[in-house]
């Protein structure tokens, strides 16, 4: 006599726990062994590990918050207000072109206590079907409201999916009176093994600006994008789908986007890195930022108008070659 095969416990394999300084974090499990850690201080996703047990995340030693984190950072330039979001490690953020007094420099989102969703607005079924995942919403303070005089909603759902799949989708919504605008990207720390060994493919003759020239714009020239000192760039109209190779492990990140036509490219190489108070002198070598990002041409939300943005991690074996990266997300 046959048995039939154990049903997987989506919602026990969603945990609420403490971290180390007991601020409150979910961990997010798959039934193969893979993990995540989501916590409510800014709702940085703070781990995010392969079924062997693997981080793939990169976190500083001496931060206490790294890899995949989102902030809100709200400005004022040339007389249009503008409202920011951003992701580290892996989390997404409003972007700040200037300063606005004592808002920090990525925005104020990533040091934010966010609340768990748990009535939050449907999203697709096939966005929970066979995942484990977390729903959060951060709303602005009175205090926020001070500084940035619009009211909005940001809701961020987290998941884990059986094959170890790590998806962020951000829903912004403006519930003001009058239209406002922001940029937006994730800061994705991924974790390589030396970063002279790394290339990215996807970007090829893409046109870019160059944080470290002024901002001034160039076309790629290379079939693949490698590292041999400091990059600070902005990729623009960018495909949905880019790989990140890591030959010396074999392994490949596929990154899946959308909403998110820019990308960030990020890695402070030596010089910087030990100018940097929360970052490792030699810590350049064993990451890489690779930001999803809607930042060259701000979003506008009338009054009750949503924006959604959508980012997809996979790591894969490196068999894995760019001429795969035209498959769409799922």
């Amino acid at each position: 006599m046959g048995h039939s095969a154990p049903v997987w416990d989506h919602k026990a394999a969603v945990e609420l726990t403490k971290d180390w300084n007991g601020i409150d974090q979910i961990v997010l499990r798959n039934p193969q062994g893979a993990s995540a850690r989501v916590s409510l201080h800014g709702g940085q996703v703070t781990s995010w590990r392969s079924d062997r047990g693997e981080e793939l995340l990169f976190t500083s030693n001496k931060v206490e918050f790294s890899s995949l984190w989102q902030s809100l950072s709200l400005q004022k330039q040339c007389g249009e207000e503008f409202l920011y979001v951003s992701h580290r490690s892996l989390q997404p953020f409003l972007l700040q072109f200037g300063n606005c007094g004592s808002l920090e420099q990525h925005g104020f989102a990533r040091n934010k206590i966010w609340t768990i969703d748990k009535k939050p607005p449907p999203l697709h079924p096939n966005d929970s079907l066979g995942k484990s995942f977390v729903d959060l919403v951060l709303k602005p303070s009175e205090e926020d409201l001070k500084c940035w005089p619009h009211s909005f909603e940001y809701r961020l759902r987290v998941s884990l999916a059986a094959d170890g799949k790590l998806t962020l989708i951000s829903r912004i919504r403006n519930i003001n009176g009058k239209p406002f605008s922001f940029s937006f990207a994730y800061h994705t720390y991924l974790s390589v093994s030396d970063i002279s060994e790394v290339r990215i493919e996807g970007l090829e003759t893409l046109d870019y600006l160059d944080n470290l020239c002024q901002r001034e714009r160039f076309t790629e020239q290379g079939d693949a994008i490698t590292f041999e000192s400091e990059v600070d760039r902005l990729y623009l109209s960018s495909p949905n789908v880019i790989a990140v190779l890591d030959h010396e492990r074999k392994r490949t990140y596929v990154i899946r986007k959308e909403g998110l036509p820019d990308v960030v490219v990020w890695n402070p190489w030596e010089k910087k890195s030990r100018a940097m108070s929360d970052f490792g002198d030699e810590e350049y070598k064993q990451m890489l930022c690779v930001n999803g990002a809607a930042i060259q041409k701000p979003i506008t939300l009338k009054p009750g108008e949503e924006w959604t943005g959508r980012l997809e991690l996979t790591a894969v074996p490196s068999s894995f070659c760019s001429e795969g990266l035209g498959s769409p997300l799922q």
